[in-house]
Formats: structure tokens, C-alpha cells, sequence
């Protein structure tokens, strides 16, 4: 598959934070912003950058807010869907972008389903990685109990200091082995893990990690929005914390839709089937 040079990383700054930023691609290619989850940074788009950006994209991975080398603010409103939805909007406008496409994995697609409901008009497309709506995963957990036992540790994470306490201790051994166990054996690798660290041990970064958790109670309660964007749901069907039923209920929001499903990838389908992944976002953004 064709790739392209090593992104260049720069701090971006935006309307009331400044953004840790890899770029790549094209100057005038459709720009294409990548969110990341938790407890990644843009590095966890590794394999699909260079791909992107050879195929003509213009290809932005920040770093969320919190997360990294991008600001980390202490107030939990800072992290409310809307502020963070806000910040991929301003790294739109710095770059002259009426619309952008848009690719989400965990909270980055949170963010994703958020805006593309909220501001639809800025949306070109809209591409999901294993991220449910996040109106959609809190009806789906109040009516099905065992997916409500699987994200349990969101209510967890609202206690303060305690759980960024519990993630530092033993040199980060909960998040180390939340991505070893959570995945398929092999997937991350020592020097992968050395470099989340790099990221954790950022000071403010695990409390702004976790304060993404905190913010979802801020959230105003919304009617479900349809999407109208075209969107792809790319779904690790083994992912032991999302149940596939939640691609399936997202899926009836979306006026444009289709699922992708992967049957043996987890949570963590773009760095266990790369290769796939970044040949459904290609199709997907540039067809």
C-alpha cells in the first residue's frame, strides 16, 4: 500500500487551547481530521496516516485536548462534547476548511456522532471506529444490563484523584494492561507501549484523560439527530466492552450508512487489522 513521509508535528493554537498536532498529505487535499481515543494519542493512527495521505487527503491527527502534548485544562467543563467538537471545527477554519471528513475511534467517535448531529453542515463525511453515539450506548445500557457491567468503569472514573492515583501506579500497569488484555495478543508492542507512555506521564495528563469521563454527566440531553453525512462503521466484533448491537442502533441514525464489520478484530481493529482498516478509510474518503 502507498504511503507517505512521517507527519510533521506542531503545536496549533485554537480558540482557547492549543492543540499537539501531526499533519500530512497534500496542502490542498480534502482535509481529514482523525480523532483518537483512550487512552491513545495521534499515534494510534500510525498505520493509516501515510495511506491516507498518498491516496490525495490532507490529513490532520491532533492530540485531544488532555491527552498528550496538547493543553490540558483543569475545570471538567472544558471536556464537554461540545468544547471538543468545537476545537475539531477551529482546526477546520485555521485551514480554511468549510468541510471536513472526519474519522473517530473511541471517544474521537463519540466526538464524531456529536458533531456530525450537532453541525451537520461542516460534516463532508463521517467514518466510525468501535465508538457508539453516546446517546445510543446510554439507552442501550439502561435496557441491557450486561453492557451496562461493561462500561461500569465510567461511573468509576467519576471519583476524583483516586483513579488517576490507580492508572500512575506501578508504572501505569492498569492502562498497560488494559491495552494488552483488551486486544489480540501481539498488538501492542513494548516500543507501542513506551510511547503511550511518554504521553501518560505528561503532567495534567491523566487527570484530562479522565475528565472526558467526568464532562459526560455535563452533557445536555438532546432528541437523537439523524446523520445526514455519509458514514461508514467500521465494527471489531469482539470488542469486550461495545457490544456490535450498538453499530446496529447507530446505524439507524444515519441517513447514508453501512457497517463494515470485522469479525475477529476488538476494540482495537486499526492496529490489529491495519492494512484493512486503512483500505475501508481510503475507499470510504476518497471514492
Amino acid at each position: 500500500m502507498a504511503s507517505w513521509p512521517d507527519p510533521e508535528l506542531s503545536m496549533v493554537p485554537l480558540p482557547g487551547v492549543t492543540l499537539h498536532v501531526a499533519a500530512s498529505g497534500p496542502a490542498d487535499g480534502p482535509l481529514t481530521i482523525l480523532l483518537h481515543g483512550f487512552p491513545e494519542a495521534w499515534f494510534a493512527w500510525r498505520h493509516q496516516i501515510g495511506p491516507l495521505a498518498a491516496a490525495g487527503l490532507r490529513v490532520l491527527a491532533p492530540d485531544l485536548r488532555g491527552y498528550n502534548r496538547s493543553a490540558k485544562p483543569r475545570e471538567i467543563a472544558a471536556y464537554h462534547l461540545d468544547r471538543v467538537a468545537d476545537d475539531v471545527l477551529a482546526l477546520a477554519d485555521r485551514h480554511g476548511a468549510e468541510r471536513v471528513r472526519l474519522v473517530g475511534h473511541d471517544w474521537g467517535g463519540i466526538v464524531g456522532w456529536w458533531l456530525a448531529a450537532r453541525s451537520p453542515e461542516r460534516i463532508d463525511r463521517l467514518a466510525i471506529l468501535n465508538a457508539p453515539h453516546p446517546d445510543v450506548l446510554a439507552a442501550y445500557a439502561r435496557r441491557h444490563p450486561v453492557q451496562a457491567l461493561r462500561v461500569v468503569y465510567f461511573a468509576l472514573f467519576q471519583v476524583p484523584a483516586l483513579p488517576e492515583a490507580a492508572l500512575r501506579a506501578a508504572d501505569f500497569l492498569a492502562l498497560r494492561q488494559a491495552l494488552h488484555l483488551t486486544s489480540r495478543p501481539g498488538t501492542f508492542t513494548d516500543e507501542d507501549i513506551a510511547r503511550y507512555r511518554e504521553a501518560w506521564v505528561q503532567p495534567g495528563a491523566l487527570e484530562g484523560m479522565l475528565n472526558w469521563y467526568r464532562a459526560m454527566r455535563l452533557k445536555d440531553r438532546r432528541e437523537l439527530a439523524p446523520i445526514p453525512a455519509p458514514t461508514l462503521i467500521l465494527w471489531g466484533r469482539k470488542d469486550p466492552a461495545l457490544s456490535p448491537h450498538l453499530a446496529t442502533a447507530c446505524l439507524e441514525l444515519c441517513e447514508q450508512g453501512r457497517i463494515a464489520w470485522l469479525p475477529e478484530a476488538t476494540h482495537w481493529l486499526h492496529h490489529e487489522e491495519p492494512e484493512r482498516v486503512a483500505a475501508e478509510l481510503t475507499a470510504f474518503l476518497t471514492g
